[in-house]
């Protein structure tokens, strides 16, 4: 079973990540300013449940399969997925305040196209599978006795649903939301910032720990 500092250190940083504005969030301003509620939910359940049916599988299997290949090549990962989260979170403290926040509102949109957009919007950009395969193997034990695939499984559910929580939220308050970030920058540059400095904060410790059991915030 995962330790409870280890969960909290995972959740701290997927709730810091998933807080910064990025190319789903924008989709569901987009839609809950222009079509309503009911878009964007559906647009935030394709962006997280339908997104992660594709992705925790190849995750997951692929993970684990490593894993039991060999331990080398899954140390590489995990030093690579350090590496990352710092990469990440410098790229986000060098970009924090520059993201556009506008929504545009459009023509009617149906409820099979909002699943849709929400799932290719987050199939077709790179950075959450490249964040979960850096992230999540981060936190895994093989010695707890549940199996990897299982742990990356439970931890990837997780974080989707945590995922579709604060896109749901942010779906629900669209019409205020929308127009507040825009009005709001610096408000939005700060918590920039802050995500920023936990992916960093987190990439270097995992490095340094050099052991996925011992990571900590």
């Amino acid at each position: 079973m995962i330790s409870l500092a280890t969960f909290a250190t995972f959740y701290v940083a997927v709730l810091a990540l998933q807080m910064s504005p990025g190319p789903d969030m924008l989709l569901i301003l987009g839609r809950g300013v222009g079509q309503g509620r009911r878009v964007a939910l559906l647009a935030a359940t394709g962006a997280t449940i339908l997104a992660a049916a594709v992705q925790l599988p190849l995750l997951a299997l692929g993970v684990a399969s490593l894993m039991q290949a060999s331990p080398v090549a899954f140390a590489i990962l995990r030093w690579t997925g350090a590496a990352y989260l710092v990469w990440l979170g410098i790229r986000i403290l060098t970009r924090a305040g520059q993201r556009d926040v506008s929504a545009r509102a459009a023509g009617p949109v149906s409820d099979w196209t909002a699943l849709r957009e929400g799932m290719v919007s987050n199939l077709t950009n790179p950075k959450p599978l490249m964040f979960m395969l850096a992230f999540l193997p981060q936190f895994v034990d093989p010695t707890n006795g549940w199996p990897v695939a299982a742990q990356l499984l439970l931890l990837g559910g997780i974080q989707k649903l945590s995922g579709f929580t604060v896109l749901a939220a942010v779906a629900v308050g669209a019409g205020s939301i929308g127009g507040w970030l825009a009005r709001h920058p610096g408000l939005i540059a700060w918590q920039e910032r802050f995500t920023g400095l936990v992916m960093v904060g987190l990439g270097v410790r995992l490095a340094l720990s050099g052991d996925t059991r011992s990571a900590r915030l």
